[in-house]
């Protein structure tokens, strides 16, 4: 796309530039909190830590663990194809689940910040042939200079909650002339694609969500059966990926539940690790004994909160617990992904803002195979409903996996679209090799 830009996005190239001498110490401040890879720093410059490697390369980017789990199997059909690719992300949690789970030879690096300077180091070294953005993770700066080096751009998985579709139509001109610069639009939803095509997007292709497509969670085999010989029979329940304010409300149905049940456990996975103390502190608080997952500490009889601190074991938590509650939900924030806990055959329970993830919530609860919950009362209730009947629990997550599994085949439908861009980088690099 030729052409002046639009005054927006003019101010916004000049504001980032102008911030540059300001990144170092925004980074130390992310660094102090633990929100950067102390190691890594050095890639939110643009710095590479690895040559590029030879032939076509295809880039891929998702902000965030979600984004990044998702793309996985579209990530490892393009590798098995023999082309290279490197995938970027922009969070620490996310760097840790590329080191356990992209291919062998998949190159993670940390995306650089939206700084000009930055951008332009980032893409004079890795110079890629095809830039897959997973879901909507779209800076202007990187699209702007990607457009500038004809990099062809998709966006995959696309996705456009309500709430960002409003935001961006305060800036009508400046979202026109990023999307146009993009090649393709494969949006998850129907409702994405209207919200992306209103917005600009000059070719948008409803694909499905990848996110059906994600085999289930991996758990270690001899860290599973540990932590299933230290619970024997008791009865478990789970809370994943849960955010400030809702760990609160499940150390109090434990709480309420636990006369009725004896020897009730509950497992608590925070979204974010970081914050497993602070939750530790909550249960010591009511007055339950509690044990921290990050510091080794032991699941015993005693215990009724084990907090499950750690990164990437998510897999172990939903194959411990016939039920559990989805966080993010009970507090504003829109909801996790249920995906995940559906395919390993666990009932899932969620409060009522989920719109990050509106359609699968919708699907499960229709189906039954998942219960909404509006506050702390309320889950108590469907908590104890469901361990009263073990059998009404399984029925439960039974019809979530199958609704899960009904809604697959968007990676196909993806690689389809894509195959025009993949074909011409694999004769590329076979003529490379000639």
């Amino acid at each position: 796309m030729n052409g002046k830009l639009p005054a927006t996005l003019s101010a916004y190239r000049l504001l980032s530039a102008a911030a540059t001498p300001l990144a170092p110490l925004f980074l130390a401040h992310r660094l102090n909190r633990g929100k950067e890879h102390r190691a890594r720093v050095r890639e939110r410059r643009g710095e590479a830590r690895f040559a590029r490697p030879n032939g076509p390369l295809v880039w891929v980017h998702g902000a965030s663990v979600g984004e990044l789990v998702a793309a996985l199997p579209l990530i490892e059909r393009i590798a098995a194809r023999g082309l290279s690719v490197l995938v970027t992300s922009g969070t620490v949690t996310s760097g840790g689940i590329a080191e356990q789970r992209l291919p062998r030879g998949v190159i993670h690096q940390f995306v650089p910040l939206d700084v000009p300077r930055y951008v332009r180091r980032f893409l004079d070294h890795w110079r890629p042939d095809l830039a897959l953005f997973v879901e909507s993770d779209l800076w202007p700066n990187m699209v702007l200079e990607a457009s500038a080096r004809g990099v062809p751009m998709i966006v995959v998985n696309g996705r456009l909650s309500e709430n960002s579709f409003r935001r961006w139509r305060r800036l009508p001109a400046m979202i026109v002339n990023l999307l146009g610069r993009l090649d393709l639009c494969l949006a998850g939803t129907p409702a994405d694609a209207s919200r992306f095509g209103e917005l600009g997007a000059p070719r948008v292709i409803t694909t499905g969500n990848l996110k059906f497509d994600v085999p289930g969670l991996p758990a270690d085999r001899a860290k599973l059966m540990e932590l299933q010989d230290a619970i024997g029979k008791r009865p478990v329940i789970a809370a994943a990926s849960t955010h400030a304010g809702e760990e609160s409300a499940v150390i109090a149905a434990h709480r309420r539940l636990r006369g009725n049940f004896p020897g009730l456990l509950t497992l608590i996975a925070p979204r974010h690790p970081e914050r497993g103390n602070g939750v530790r502190e909550l249960a010591a608080a009511a007055g339950l004994k509690a044990a921290l997952r990050s510091r080794g500490e032991r699941l015993d009889a005693a215990t009724e909160i084990y907090v499950a601190d750690t990164m990437g074991e998510l897999g172990v938590i939903y194959r411990l617990a016939p039920v559990v509650f989805i966080g993010g939900s009970l507090v504003r924030h829109g909801g996790q992904n249920p995906i995940e806990a559906a395919k390993l055959g666990t009932a899932i329970l969620h409060g009522p803002h989920v719109w990050n993830f509106a359609e699968i919530y919708a699907a499960l609860d229709a189906a039954h195979g998942a219960g909404p919950v509006a506050d702390a009362g309320r889950l108590t209730a469907a908590l104890a409903a469901w361990l009263n009947d073990p059998a009404a629990c399984a029925r439960a997550a039974d019809t979530a996996r199958a609704t899960v599994d009904a809604l697959g085949g968007a990676l196909e439908r993806t690689l389809q679209s894509l195959e025009p861009y993949l074909m011409q980088l694999h004769l590329r690099g076979r003529a490379d090799d000639a």
